[in-house]
């Protein structure tokens, strides 16, 4: 009986924490650096497209993820 419900507890979680930052940041900063190289060269179009998709992954990002380390 105790052995089942020593398995079942989790242990140390900070990693999780770190994983979920890591899903919402890395890449609207992949897609910003994207959009900034493209905005600079003769694809000025696709270049603000990526800025606009960066914004989007980072709103919807900060309302997934922050809801998930606030604990809701």
């Amino acid at each position: 009986m105790i052995l089942n419900s020593i398995v079942f507890e989790p242990g140390n979680l900070d990693g999780i924490i770190y994983f979920f930052l890591a899903i919402l940041l890395i890449p609207p900063i992949f897609l910003a650096i994207i959009g900034f190289a493209l905005f600079h060269s003769n694809y000025r179009k696709a270049g603000k497209i990526f800025f606009i998709l960066a914004g989007t992954y980072l709103a919807v990002g900060l309302g997934i993820c922050g809801v998930l380390m606030t604990g809701f």
